[in-house]
């Protein structure tokens, strides 16, 4: 479903040095699959999650979503993702029904099939209370409801979350987790940037520990535990973090 292959991704800072934001990363996500990308701040994950999005061109290296090489065919990549960031931004004055409607209309969808997959999507996220509120009118919580809901309109296959539940409160967190292991549960492959390890543990099948750009680990909670001898995933990513592997 997603093969990202060797990817790689260098920027010049003011004087002219490079800076390898993402390094020769390369790891698989399948169908009903949830993949998670663990790493502290700074790490690279936002421009992995952002070069397999199309949203940044690689400088080297490629990934391929569906089928698709995500630097020779964008438009075919783009129709058949989800992409969620932090800096998504929404229309305080349209409510979250038109919010979806005007995304549908976006994606080619008829409104009969707007209507009934926002009704499904609306359910699932607790929305129903909210759909013909103001967007600017909304609590954080809220808003990151309407957002994941305007990037699922399409119905996508393939969902590439970025720190999705970042500064949502307990019940307004659990929403998104619930939401996120339904799409695996409908086979769709999931993956999930983020820095909390109680999150990735909880939810991921298999994880992938970035740091520095490179990826340094990848396997399920017990591989990672057991190649590093921890007793947590928290000490774990510390093993990988200080290089203690090498």
């Amino acid at each position: 479903m997603i093969e990202v292959l060797s990817l790689s991704k260098y920027f010049s800072d003011a004087k002219q040095q490079e800076i390898r934001a993402v390094d020769a990363v390369s790891f698989e996500c399948y169908r009903g699959e949830i993949f998670g990308i663990l790493g502290p701040n700074g790490a690279g994950k936002t421009t992995l999650l952002r070069l397999i999005a199309t949203i940044l061109a690689p400088t080297s290296g490629t990934a391929r979503v569906c089928g698709y090489d995500v630097a020779l065919q964008p438009e075919q990549v783009k129709k058949r993702i989800a992409f969620l960031s932090g800096s998504t931004g929404l229309y305080s004055r349209l409510t979250p029904l038109e919010t979806v409607r005007y995304f549908g209309r976006l994606y080619g969808m008829a409104d009969p099939l707007i209507k009934e997959r926002a009704r499904a999507i609306f359910d699932v996220l607790d929305m129903e209370g909210i759909r013909d509120r103001q967007v600017g009118k909304l609590s954080t919580g809220e808003r990151q409801k309407v957002s994941i809901a305007r990037v699922l309109i399409h119905d996508p296959e393939v969902l590439i979350l970025d720190e999705p539940t970042a500064g949502l409160d307990i019940v307004s967190g659990r929403a998104v987790i619930n939401f996120i292991r339904t799409a695996r549960n409908q086979n769709k492959a999931v993956i999930l940037s983020t820095h909390y390890m109680t999150e990735a543990e909880e939810m991921c099948d298999r994880i992938g520990l970035l740091n520095a750009g490179r990826l340094t680990a990848v396997g399920t909670t017990g591989q990672l535990l057991a190649a590093s001898g921890a007793s947590s995933l928290a000490d774990a990513f510390f093993y990988y973090l200080d290089g203690k592997q090498n």
